[in-house]
């Protein structure tokens, strides 16, 4: 797996202070689509052994009171990412187990298979659908446009 950017902190990305991963790859394609240097799985930097330590690291630093992690992209979800994505929120559950996760992708809840569903029982949240820009709506809380679905999960 690739990842275009990794923020070790922010706030605009789901709720309280996290890090965030944009990973490289998406199916997609959506017309508008606001990380359109994420989309191509070459694109950024090898997602390593390093990245996912700092990841950890960043998550059990006690000076920034992290609320959890953000996965997304590109697509988080793609068939390319699975298998990283996966090994992450493992050990992010592991290791972290005070930390939420929160995910984006462009599939719908019902389009995953059963490889992607693998992920789920480690998500907070799932926020899932494709971006439509004629649905683009500025106004809404952690998602581009109307059609996008906020699934919160009890963990």
């Amino acid at each position: 797996m690739n990842y275009h950017t990794y923020y070790p902190i922010d706030v605009l990305n789901g709720p309280g202070t996290r890090a965030v991963i944009f990973v490289s790859g998406c199916e997609h394609q959506c017309k508008g689509c606001y990380n359109q240097s994420t989309l191509r799985l070459d694109s950024g930097h090898l997602f390593d052994q390093e990245m996912e330590d700092q990841i950890i690291a960043d998550l059990q630093d006690q000076r920034i009171k992290r609320r959890g992690l953000t996965l997304s992209g590109g697509d988080p979800l793609h068939p390319e990412n699975i298998s990283a994505i996966l090994q992450l929120v493992k050990r992010v559950e592991r290791e972290c187990p005070d930390k939420d996760i929160w995910c984006w992708t462009g599939y719908k809840l019902s389009e995953l298979n059963e490889r992607q569903q693998q992920v789920l029982p480690y998500l907070s949240a799932l926020v899932d659908g494709k971006f439509v820009k004629e649905l683009a709506d500025p106004s809404l809380k952690w998602r581009g446009s109307s059609n996008q679905v906020i699934h919160q999960f009890d963990k």
